[in-house]
């Protein structure tokens, strides 16, 4: 049997999208209001703000690295957005301005990690804990009030949340388009090439060519960006920036990566698998609520579930079996 086979390679992949099925039917024979048309697609719209984040910390965790920063970056995104058109700032440029925005954190990242060496779990601490803050003070440390109802801001809420076209929503395509874009990125450009290369092996990447500090860094800003789009869902559906958006959420990309597949170890899986992991994420958050799970036992449950898979991931490439023998 070739072990390059289909099955093999995407394994992590097909279990993923196995536990999507396997919970949906689960939480179905619990509670028949699971699938009904009115809880289906607010499950469908809760994944994309998980699948954005997703593939954001998905792509930083191949080059071995990991980015905390992503939730803050997310509540800076909303905040800045919201609080630019509540001041009478056209609705395209307060994006602009809020683009730059979460872009320069990415840079910061990267030049931090890829530059100087830091470990990313210190960098991305740093800039976690000062993009909150951005988030507190950008309107005083108060949320904003609504958007409006002018012309631009009810299409931009149409655009990110609302609108439709048949019975897929745009922030559902929004969401796809960049995950596309980024699978593309990963899977058919040099630049993907590097970034799995200086996962697997950075001193081996780095002989054969590869610029370590650059690569790191288009990692780091993809992440800003997914973040930066994500902040924008999150506004949308909420009317409103709110200080508290994102928190959380470094953990939530995490969990739409590892569960999709994604290595934390750097140099292995696919972005196919954060669309599952994402998934898989938004159901449970979903399902148990319609279960009346207190908030508490589901963060438990689901702090378990990622563990589990870090745990499972490290082991399979260490060779580790449960018996404790290799």
């Amino acid at each position: 049997m070739k072990k390059n086979s289909f099955v093999s390679k995407y394994a992590s992949v097909l279990t993923a999208f196995g536990g999507v099925i396997i919970l949906m039917i689960i939480f179905t024979i619990m509670n028949k209001n699971f699938i009904s048309g009115s809880n289906l697609p607010k499950l469908i719209r809760s994944i994309c703000p998980y699948l954005l984040v997703g593939i954001g910390q998905g792509i930083v965790c191949i080059t071995g690295n990991i980015d905390l920063s992503i939730g803050s970056v997310l509540g800076m995104s909303a905040m800045i957005s919201a609080t630019l058109i509540c001041n009478g700032v056209n609705v395209i440029l307060a994006v602009i301005i809020d683009l730059i925005a979460c872009l320069a954190v990415g840079c910061v990242n990267g030049v931090l990690v890829g530059k100087f060496k830091l470990p990313p779990f210190i960098g991305t601490l740093g800039t976690m804990t000062i993009c909150r803050g951005l988030a507190e003070i950008v309107n005083g440390n108060y949320n904003t009030g609504d958007i409006g109802n002018g012309k631009l801001q009810t299409g931009f809420r149409d655009l990110f949340y609302y609108g439709k076209v048949g019975p897929v929503y745009f922030g559902v395509i929004v969401a796809l388009i960049v995950w596309f874009c980024f699978n593309y990125m990963m899977n058919y450009t040099r630049t993907g090439r590097h970034i799995y290369a200086i996962g697997s092996n950075v001193d081996a990447a780095r002989l054969s060519g590869v610029n370590v500090f650059k690569t790191t860094t288009v990692a780091y800003l993809v992440s800003a960006f997914c973040s930066f789009m994500a902040g924008l869902v999150t506004m949308a559906a909420a009317g409103m920036g709110s200080m508290q958006a994102g928190l959380s959420y470094e953990m939530y990309g995490v969990a739409a990566a590892v569960i999709g597949g994604i290595s934390t170890l750097g140099g292995s899986g696919y972005l196919i698998g954060v669309i599952a992991g994402a998934s898989v994420w938004a159901i449970l958050q979903n399902g148990l609520t319609l279960a009346n799970v207190p908030v508490a036992m589901r963060n438990i449950i689901i702090g378990l579930i990622v563990v589990a898979c870090v745990l499972i991931d490290i082991m399979r490439r260490s060779g580790i079996k449960i018996g404790g023998k290799k």
